[in-house]
């Protein structure tokens, strides 16, 4: 006899919680379902863990430049990795013991521990328990996805996951995947101390972007001492010794690379191969992702989709935003759809990247008419000051309707100033009302309006 419950969530990251703590506030009875760690990816190994290391390294790279702010440091600048990942893993365990806490105090919520697997459209099995629910909802999120490389099961490697239990200092740590994860660790580890180098099969660095910001984070990176091979592929892993032989192709040219540790980051998959849900009837993709509609909804009643598990978004946000477009319909009878969200992100290297809407390419694609303001760095007052002038800000507009369509802030305090640009975005107003507007000086966020008011046709 399965136990009843109104409300089945399976997976306690981002936005399972908070949908749980809103069900149960509602009055319904709620069984939560966690096979691992509370918190997912962004508490356990990915936003919050990964963002203290870089603060660690940030601190390391500007203790080695504190000359240059007329600041003198006795000695060599050294960094003790037992203590970064001892601050690392307090930083984090507060966040995970946070949300345990959370959901085994919430009234009318029960926790179950284990793996969960559906049964039938409305019937989940953890173990030897079923549980029943007319309401499921998924939220498993996913993870690395480990390339079929020709010895890649002989040698040790590392993924996002298991960086997080390093705490020494890899000698020449050989990073495949040009990507967002691969570029943080990379730079956050050149930072510590290590030789880094990084493997693209791709023309350029994270190719989602445009050109101009994939070559000038290139630049940023190469700069940093970080040796990067773009239309190069991997083919063949060795072990040898305590060393791994990595042996690499780009443009008919073979060559060998010797490195003590290797990271995968080509990307990520979803954990949705072991959930059975065959048994349920749920339609999902060929790589795995489950089909939802714009309020995300199964194509089976009653079973929603929530966060990376469903391909409309791999980050924190994307899956708290779908535990609110979820909450809105279903509670408080308010249509919030997954189409109505804009698109942005932010790349956390140093001078990090904030980004919004579309980029230029997306932009020409559309066939619209454009305009486009940029500034370099060099020419922002903030970034001078502090020493940090790496990157540039462009912001792209529709000639016609003056609207927003997209910008990219790559410098120092972008993930925070792109947002005064999001906000114009969804308020639908014309660019002209940030023109307008009186920013502080010194910052960041002031030059905005100057580059509004610089706008020249995007070129075909």
């Amino acid at each position: 006899m399965a136990a009843s419950y109104d409300a089945i969530i399976i997976g306690t990251g981002q936005a399972g919680p908070a949908l749980a703590n809103r069900l149960t506030s509602a009055g319904m009875r709620v069984a939560v379902i966690e096979r691992g760690k509370f918190g997912g990816t962004c508490v356990n190994t990915g936003c919050i863990p990964t963002k203290t290391m870089v603060a660690s390294a940030y601190a390391a790279h500007m203790a080695r430049r504190a000359g240059e702010y007329g600041v003198a440091i006795s000695g060599s600048i050294s960094v003790d990795m037992k203590k970064v990942k001892a601050r690392k893993d307090g930083v984090a365990g507060k966040s995970n013991t946070g949300v345990e806490s959370w959901l085994r105090n919430m009234a009318n919520c029960t926790v179950y521990q284990g793996h969960a697997r559906f049964e039938g459209p409305h019937e989940v099995s953890v173990g030897e328990t079923r549980l029943a629910a007319e309401r499921i909802f998924i939220n498993v999120g996913g993870r690395a996805v480990v390339p079929r490389i020709v010895g890649a099961d002989s040698i040790s490697y590392l993924t996002n996951s298991s960086m997080m239990n390093v705490d020494f200092l890899p000698e020449h740590l050989l990073i495949l995947g040009g990507s967002y994860i691969g570029l943080e660790f990379g730079q956050m580890f050149r930072r510590f101390g290590s030789r880094v180098t990084i493997v693209e099969m791709g023309p350029r660095l994270i190719s989602r972007e445009d050109e101009d910001v994939s070559n000038a984070i290139r630049e940023i990176l190469a700069g940093g001492g970080i040796d990067i091979c773009l239309n190069t592929r991997c083919t063949l892993l060795e072990k040898r010794g305590d060393r791994i032989a990595a042996t690499l192709e780009s443009d008919g040219a073979v060559s060998k690379v010797d490195a003590s540790h290797i990271l995968f980051a080509i990307g990520r998959r979803p954990n949705t191969d072991d959930l059975g849900l065959e048994k349920a009837g749920i339609a999902a993709d060929s790589r795995g992702y489950i089909a939802v509609d714009d309020q995300l909804r199964t194509n089976v009643p009653g079973i929603w989709a929530l966060g990376d598990c469903n391909g409309k978004g791999a980050f924190t946000h994307t899956s708290y935003n779908d535990y609110e477009i979820v909450a809105a319909n279903l509670l408080d009878k308010d249509p919030r759809r997954v189409s109505d969200r804009i698109t942005t992100y932010a790349l956390y290297i140093d001078p990090p990247l904030g980004r919004a809407g579309m980029t230029d390419a997306d932009v020409r694609k559309s066939g619209r008419k454009a305009l486009i303001g940029k500034r370099e760095m060099t020419r922002v007052g903030r970034a001078v000051e502090k020493g940090e002038s790496q990157g540039f800000m462009k912001v792209t507009v529709d000639a016609e309707s003056k609207e927003i369509l997209g910008a990219a802030i790559l410098g120092t305090g972008g993930d925070e100033a792109i947002h005064s640009i999001l906000d114009v975005m969804y308020a639908k107003k014309p660019y002209t009302l940030i023109q307008r507007a009186m920013h502080i000086h010194p910052t960041v966020s002031e030059l905005i309006p100057t580059i509004l008011g610089e706008l020249k046709p995007l070129e075909a």
